[in-house]
């Protein structure tokens, strides 16, 4: 059946119950529940007004008319999300576009009084990532790569992916579970576990050229994900206590594959855990020069003799200079 026909199909069959569940969906039309899941989004997104319910015997329903109450903000609440928008400026969010016509549909939401609250709160707030020069709150140009969103709807639906990756003037492939997407020194960053070298991977999604599913032939479970990687993180050889001063130093530079956990809700102190290959001479180098950039805001739980080392070199470098 074609994936038109079978969507018609679906949506006569809907709209004839009261209430149904992606379970039935498949069951009924012999598909997968990615597809189902899929089908209902396509159906969704041509208007009928379905009507998601939590819990254990959740499902969908249809609502008898497609004509939605009024909604109606607080002050307070006006404000709240249009100082949202303005914090995360330039950051290349998914979904930039559809933010863009979200935030005009509110702003002919609200009074005048409210629209002249908002103009003044964009005069006074400056946040980090603001272009000041043209602060415009609906000026929301910093579109993020091409390839984001496409990624972001292909999670939406499953992990497994194989994605290709510009790497110089050649393009390579790589099969990975999908942990998390985050931003990092402006951009945002993939963080993998990849299905065939069974490692963690760093993929920058600036340099994405293809996203598609893995075929779920070649897939191991996420239990064998967890345990490979909780095997690997057994092998942390530097582990490190960070202050406030340190922190900031963090948010300047980090190499990227160290990250920090926060152990304070004020985000003032933090603790390090990573694995540095000492055989490795160029990444030992990064990692020594790299912890003298970070101050003496630290205190050291683990640490490799071999990076002791290094920093000892180096300050008696600088000491004869």
């Amino acid at each position: 059946m074609k994936k038109v026909e079978r969507i018609n199909i679906i949506m006569r069959y809907i709209n004839n119950r009261a209430h149904f569940t992606i379970s039935e969906i498949m069951q009924e039309f012999n598909i997968s529940r990615s597809t189902a899941i899929r089908d209902i989004r396509e159906i969704e997104a041509m208007g009928m007004p379905l009507v998601a319910e939590v819990g254990r015997d959740g499902g969908y329903f249809v609502m008898n008319n497609s004509v939605l109450p009024t909604v109606r903000f607080t002050d307070n609440e006006i404000k709240a999300l249009f100082i949202a928008f303005m914090a995360t400026r330039n950051l290349q969010l998914p979904y930039l576009k559809s933010r863009h016509s979200l935030a005009e549909k509110l702003l002919g939401l609200i009074s005048q009084n409210q629209q002249d609250d908002l103009v003044l709160l964009n005069q006074i707030l400056l946040f980090e990532g603001t272009n000041p020069h043209n602060p415009d709150l609906l000026d929301l140009s910093d579109l993020p790569h091409p390839m984001f969103e496409q990624l972001i709807q292909i999670l939406l639906v499953d992990c497994y992916l194989v994605v290709s990756v510009e790497e110089g003037r050649e393009i390579k492939s790589y099969p990975i579970y999908l942990m998390r997407l985050y931003r990092e020194k402006s951009s945002w960053q993939i963080e993998g576990f990849d299905l065939e070298e069974g490692k963690r991977r760093i993929i920058p999604v600036d340099n994405l050229t293809d996203v598609k599913p893995y075929p779920e032939k070649k897939r191991i479970s996420k239990k064998k994900i967890v345990e490979q990687l909780s095997k690997q993180e057994e092998a942390v050889n530097l582990v490190l206590e960070l202050g406030p001063k340190a922190i900031a130093q963090f948010k300047k530079y980090h190499p990227l594959k160290i990250t920090i956990s926060y152990t304070n809700p004020y985000q003032t102190t933090a603790i390090l855990k990573t694995f540095i290959n000492v055989h490795h001479p160029d990444e030992l180098a990064e990692v020594t020069n790299w912890l003298l950039f970070l101050g003496g805001d630290i205190k050291v739980r683990e640490i490799p003799k071999e990076v002791v080392e290094g920093l000892q070199e180096r300050v008696n470098v600088l000491g004869e200079k």
